[in-house]
């Protein structure tokens, strides 16, 4: 799991932000394209995690905070947990590979994110292991300080 710095190039006439390119060190191997729409605050869509797939997700409008807790057993980082959150003020790219369980709360209502899949997306056999959201002692609450 990484999260990768996005750039912004801005000019008098808007901006572009490129998010994944065929030639990234982190890119894998194209699958699909999809939108995932959260309609109201507080939101959560977690936990599942991948067999084979990778995935990349990038928040086009909004705010969300992103959990991943990493099951690989030959992973340096196995069992832990890593939060990120990510949205028009802090853009970046979310690099989720196989085997890390994952999934994201929205920080604000109409949140999009933009996901990439390594996989064509199999509706017959899904590629996915599933857990309920407050698996792996995980508090989804905004924390204040």
């Amino acid at each position: 799991m990484e999260l990768i710095g996005l750039k912004a190039h801005v000019d008098d006439r808007g901006y572009l932000v490129e998010i994944l390119r065929k030639a990234d060190p982190h890119f894998q191997q194209f699958g699909q394209v999809y939108l995932v729409g959260d309609l109201i605050k507080g939101t959560i869509k977690a936990w599942h995690k991948h067999r084979q797939m990778w995935e990349w997700f990038f928040v086009s409008h909004g705010s969300a905070k992103f959990a991943l807790y990493d099951d690989r057993e030959d992973s340096p980082t196995h069992k832990e947990i890593n939060t990120f959150v990510l949205g028009e003020r802090n853009q970046g790219l979310l690099v989720v590979p196989p085997g890390v369980y994952h999934g994201h709360m929205a920080l604000t209502d109409d949140v999009q994110l933009v996901a990439v899949s390594s996989e064509v997306y199999n509706r017959e056999h899904p590629d996915e292991v599933r857990a309920p959201y407050d698996s792996f002692g995980y508090q989804w609450d905004v924390r204040w300080r």
